[in-house]
């Protein structure tokens, strides 16, 4: 990434509101209380035909009883070492603090361009304060107001002579094309975890606590010849359960996560088993017509001879379905056990997903197999299937042409996918089947 723009400061500064407004999208959460930012979040954004990456960071903070202190300063750090152009935020309501000034010595050491932003600057006793941010020694304040965008086009222009020209369209397009996978799960299953053994790297914060991880976090994967979009969201549990704003704005967002995927990994506690939450979420996903991975976790706790996996599998899928077609991948975050293995696993379900069968290999199995088996006569109707071809759709999609469409009933129709399942693999993903006058 030639161009990258890091957002940091002391917290509720509106950091965050700032980066919704340079992506224009409420990618990240917003809200009055400290620290509601925690990992890095990246947008892009895009002034005077000059695209650039935004990092969002977590509020640098100062407190001994702070339990994710140390995490989101290393969070701060790694965004600054990846950034060219660093936004240095400041609030001018509340004008120039002691932690203003032990995070400017922080920012000065990063020897790379600095803007001083004094954002809440919409009013005019709030613009007056702004001069005094002088006394940071980072150069000239510019005044916005991230809530309504006030200032934000002298911000940018002023970024311009440091952004770099960049043949974005190509990269943009090659990340589009690449497959998107997305870690849902319960709270405390391992979701980050599992992100930052696979990176090698510190990317989402770990702790005990559940709803450490709020907002869905992109990164892209390029290593060992596979290169893939890889998000961690917040942990999902039942609405009851849900009892602050920030976690319902995180469930929210992983949703939207869930929605733009490709495949799924549905992590779940191999100490805990399935439980109707992770039902409900491997529902919504294949509703969604999203490939699906299970991966078992913290499968180093469990007891075992050499049954175990095999029957904890049967058992999985006993209760899963019918939604039993994903595979089911048995890992070890902290044992580094059959991590790659699950990744490799996502990306055969990817391929799955997008795999095209030919009109005549697909006649000649499927024709065959319903020669063997007719659809059974309704209403003194016999029903005859004479030809059938793949359609577009979200999941391989195929349709039947017949002479009553209307009198197949549903246990053919699942006989059908079956059937394809069985003949041309389709593990992890939803088998659409439709029925098309002939």
């Amino acid at each position: 990434m030639a161009n990258v723009v890091a957002i940091v400061g002391r917290s509720n500064v509106g950091k965050s509101t700032f980066f919704n407004r340079l992506v224009e999208a409420r990618k990240a959460i917003t809200d009055g209380s400290v620290n509601t930012t925690r990992d890095r979040h990246y947008g892009c954004a895009q002034w005077s035909n000059k695209h650039f990456t935004v990092i969002d960071t977590g509020g640098y903070i100062h407190s001994t009883h702070d339990i994710f202190e140390g995490g989101i300063r290393e969070q701060i750090q790694l965004a600054l070492h990846e950034a060219n152009i660093v936004l240095f935020m400041v609030d001018c309501k509340d004008g120039l603090t002691d932690l203003d000034k032990e995070f400017a010595n922080v920012v000065r050491r990063v020897n790379k361009p600095v803007f001083l932003v004094a954002n809440k600057s919409e009013s005019l006793t709030a613009a007056m304060v702004a001069p005094s941010f002088y006394a940071l020694g980072l150069g000239d304040p510019f005044p916005i107001a991230a809530i309504n965008g006030s200032g934000t086009g002298d911000l940018l222009d002023a970024l311009l002579p440091h952004l770099q020209e960049d043949p974005i369209t190509e990269e943009t397009q090659q990340l589009l094309e690449i497959p998107r996978l997305t870690i849902l799960g319960r709270p405390n299953v391992g979701k980050s975890s599992f992100l930052n053994m696979l990176l090698g790297e510190t990317r989402s914060m770990v702790s005990p606590i559940a709803g450490t991880t709020r907002d869905a976090v992109d990164t892209e994967y390029n290593r060992y010849n596979k290169k893939f979009i890889l998000t961690d969201t917040a942990g999902i549990r039942k609405k009851a359960k849900v009892q602050d704003a920030i976690e319902f704005y995180s469930v929210l967002r992983a949703v939207k996560a869930m929605q733009d995927a490709d495949i799924c990994l549905v992590m779940i506690d191999a100490q805990y088993g399935i439980e109707a939450q992770d039902i409900s979420l491997i529902a919504l996903a294949h509703r969604y017509k999203k490939g699906m991975v299970l991966v078992v976790n913290k499968w180093d706790l469990i007891e075992k001879d050499t049954m175990t996996a095999d029957n904890y599998r049967k058992h999985l899928l006993r209760k899963l379905a019918p939604l039993d077609y994903m595979p089911v991948m048995f890992v070890s975050t902290l044992k580094k056990q059959r991590v790659y293995q699950t990744v490799e696993k996502a990306l055969t379900v990817y391929q799955n997903k997008i795999k095209k069968i030919t009109t005549s290999d697909l006649n000649k199995v499927m024709l065959s197999v319903i020669e063997k088996t007719h659809p059974p006569a309704v209403k003194g109707k016999h029903i005859k299937i004479k030809y059938c071809t793949q359609v577009t759709g979200n999941a391989p999609t195929f349709a039947f042409f017949c002479n009553h469409p209307q009198y197949i009933q549903s246990n053919y129709k699942g006989y059908l996918e079956n059937q394809l399942r069985a003949h041309f693999d389709f593990e992890g993903v939803p088998v659409q089947v439709v029925f098309k006058k002939k």
